[in-house]
């Protein structure tokens, strides 16, 4: 790790069905430990549109950034973070696709046994998860109360935005971080272990589910700040 230049900059990049309040308690953290952090508020219209307003934050950062993406917005790093300015990749139970790859596709065949999303048909081209499934698919460490803000306040996931294939996965030529949640029940933990392996990324585990962002920043801050620092 003493190859990958020291980061004073991070990029906060949320996922599909929330925006980037989630991150509050991991840019508190950060910020406390002497960060420059910004949090981008994507539309997750189109992979193409989010990963246009990933690098228009990109450009305003005064030098070496690591660009961290939780769920979907791990293929919004993934191509984003070919950006120059992004010295190493953090994927936070998130999707890392491959050339060619989307996360529809990531998602198509889950194996015998793996708990399935509860997400809706689409409306209008765009998609939504069951308000009722929401807390104990996305967000089963979270206090109740929590997690049904989290459902109620959900963000239409567009379907251009599941379906947008990565052109040029960043962490075939960036140093890559991923952190495993491993009570994840929107991405089961083997495929996020099977994405970091093949991204050759320096991995850890925490119990925590996919919102393991929101409920447990302080693991998820040290982490961040480990690709930053490389301590």
């Amino acid at each position: 790790m003493s190859t990958i230049p020291e980061a004073r900059n991070v990029v906060l990049v949320h996922g599909g069905f929330v925006d980037g309040s989630g991150w509050k308690g991991v840019y508190d953290q950060l910020r406390t430990d002497g960060f420059h952090v910004s949090v981008v508020q994507n539309p997750t219209l189109s992979l193409d549109g989010d990963v246009a307003t990933t690098q228009r934050v990109l450009d305003a950062q005064d030098g070496p950034t690591v660009l961290v993406g939780h769920s979907y917005g791990g293929a919004v790093i993934s191509e984003a973070g070919n950006h120059e300015k992004v010295s190493a990749l953090v994927y936070v139970a998130a999707f890392a696709p491959d050339k060619g790859e989307s996360v529809n596709t990531l998602i198509a065949d889950p194996p015998p046994g793996a708990p399935v999303p509860p997400i809706l048909p689409p409306v209008d081209g765009f998609l939504f998860l069951d308000r009722e499934k929401f807390a104990a698919s996305f967000a089963g460490d979270l206090p109740a109360g929590e997690a049904r803000f989290l459902a109620d306040s959900q963000v239409p996931w567009g379907l251009d935005a599941l379906g947008g294939p990565v052109a040029n996965p960043a962490w075939r030529s960036k140093p890559s971080f991923y952190l495993v949640a491993t009570d994840d029940r929107m991405i089961p933990p083997p495929a996020q272990r099977m994405m970091a392996e093949r991204a050759g990324a320096t991995v850890a585990e925490t119990g925590g589910s996919h919102a393991v962002y929101v409920s447990r920043p302080a693991e998820v801050a040290a982490f961040i700040k480990k690709a930053a620092t490389g301590k």
